[in-house]
């Protein structure tokens, strides 16, 4: 038996532990204000991954013309191309409403579209849990006849496609949300009050956003249509500090910017700032890219060409210039109204997959190196990865495959023990200091490779060991 000194002792050591474990976590609770909210460091999964699959998906997807926006353009915006495509094609008493019976999801497969997005190498997905138009894809309490389960599909979107995600795959399920509604009465009752008051916020916003966090758990919330009103209306502030104190994903989640006019680009968790941000350079908070393989429309469009789709070029150009800078992307598709992935967005999605089989190892869990691309050669990006063994690797990803023979890279400085790969290909690259610089430079020799032997279709990478520390 110890004696009472001991006891005394280890009395007080519990109680110290016990006062400094209740400390740490009375510390690491957020306050509903910004000033707090915004040191909330963010998951380590968030940056690491880098590249995310965006799915606009609704009613919209039905008359599936100009955009996700149609019903705005249709009765607001008094489109002539929305008004002629009704009065060609639809009785004169149709309404957007009627549009939901033909919302029919009949070819919806979640198992199918896990594998696709599995496939292209994204490591996170967002679905659009509600848009403007206010239809829920999931069925809401709070939008009654409005929703996934009571019209159109008659089943839970939401839910069927984050059961196949996580059984499927390794990637991490989000959800986009809309704040707003263009045309729901409380929320046009709001406005017309110039906010002061907010029955919208308090029997349709908020109620929709703890729903889909407590059933669904996101670990990405993705939220969108704040830019009428301030967050003191939307209540942002309150919603993201309960998220990160006390829900059920209050660990992993990660948040956006999007939370009240003027947010953007200055509070919540990583920075979106606009659409199809890519601002070229680094940032001092990590931001992502949002952006869509259709240069026109979020939503699926029947009459989309070709030639409004991004080549797989400018995509992986897109992917290497954001990751370069810091943020990740957030690679968007928009599925038709019977449930389809169409082929052009399949393909796209299935040969990144392919080109990060090759080069993800200069993408996933990358970091920003020195330089975000080469000082004096064009279309040279860098990042760098600290391997295991230690040190730093940067990899140098070439938009253009040079010519064989000598290709100079500016921003390197080679050491004695430096050596040069090219991803997917066996043989070493030969590499000297370049001539007439006094630190700086490195020439690549680059060998003549047969286009059936070369590793890749577009965007090659060549890894450097042991360069030089540069300042």
């Amino acid at each position: 038996m110890a004696d009472n000194n001991t006891m005394v002792s280890r009395f007080f050591l519990v109680a110290i532990w016990t006062i400094l474990m209740v400390t740490c976590v009375v510390a690491t609770r957020y306050e509903p204000n910004w000033e707090s909210i915004d040191k909330r460091p963010l998951p380590s999964w968030y940056d690491e991954s880098k590249i995310g699959i965006f799915i606009h998906w609704g009613v919209f997807s039905v008359p599936s013309l100009i955009s996700e926006w149609f019903w705005y353009d249709w009765k607001t915006q008094n489109s002539s191309k929305a008004q002629k495509f009704m009065k060609d094609n639809y009785k004169p008493d149709w309404t957007y409403q009627d549009f939901a019976d033909q919302f029919t999801a009949e070819l919806f497969n979640p198992d199918e579209w896990a594998d696709i997005f599995g496939a292209s190498g994204a490591r996170y997905v967002v679905l659009t849990s509600k848009h403007h138009e206010g239809f829920t894809n999931w069925p809401s309490k709070y939008s009654f006849s409005w929703n996934s389960m009571d019209v159109g599909p008659n089943r839970d979107l939401v839910g069927s496609l984050a059961d196949s995600i996580r059984k499927k795959t390794s990637m991490r399920f989000g959800l986009y949300h809309s704040l707003f509604e263009w045309y729901n009465p409380l929320y046009l009752q709001d406005k017309a009050n110039k906010f002061q008051t907010q029955d919208f916020v308090k029997f349709k916003t908020l109620p929709e956003l703890y729903e889909i966090v407590n059933t669904y758990k996101p670990e990405v919330i993705w939220s969108d249509g704040d830019w009428e009103a301030k967050d003191v209306y939307w209540n942002s502030t309150d919603f993201l500090a309960w998220l990160y104190n006390d829900s059920p994903v209050k660990d992993t989640v990660v948040t956006n910017d999007r939370w009240g006019s003027g947010c953007a680009c200055h509070h919540g968790g990583y920075y979106t700032c606009s659409d199809r941000y890519n601002p070229g350079k680094l940032q001092n908070r990590k931001w992502e890219n949002c952006m869509t393989i259709d240069k026109a429309s979020w939503g699926y469009r029947r009459d989309a060409k070709i030639s409004d789709m991004l080549t797989m070029e400018e995509l992986i150009t897109t992917l290497v210039e954001t990751v370069s800078c810091g943020g990740n992307i957030l690679i968007n598709v928009g599925p038709t109204h019977d449930g389809r992935i169409v082929p052009v967005f399949e393909e796209r999605l299935r040969s990144l997959g392919q080109w990060l089989d090759v080069n993800g190892e200069a993408i996933y869990s990358s970091k920003p190196w020195t330089f975000q691309n080469d000082t004096e050669t064009p279309a040279v990006w860098y990042t760098a990865k600290k391997p295991a063994a230690g040190g730093m690797n940067v990899y140098a990803l070439v938009l253009k495959w040079p010519s064989p023979g000598d290709f100079y890279l500016a921003s390197p400085t080679i050491g004695t023990n430096t050596k040069v790969t090219l991803l997917g290909y066996d043989d070493p690259i030969a590499c000297r200091k370049a001539p007439g610089t006094k630190n700086n430079g490195i020439i690549l020799t680059i060998p003549a490779i047969p286009f059936n032997k070369m590793p890749c279709d577009y965007a090659w990478v060549f890894k450097m060991e042991n360069l030089v520390s540069r300042k």
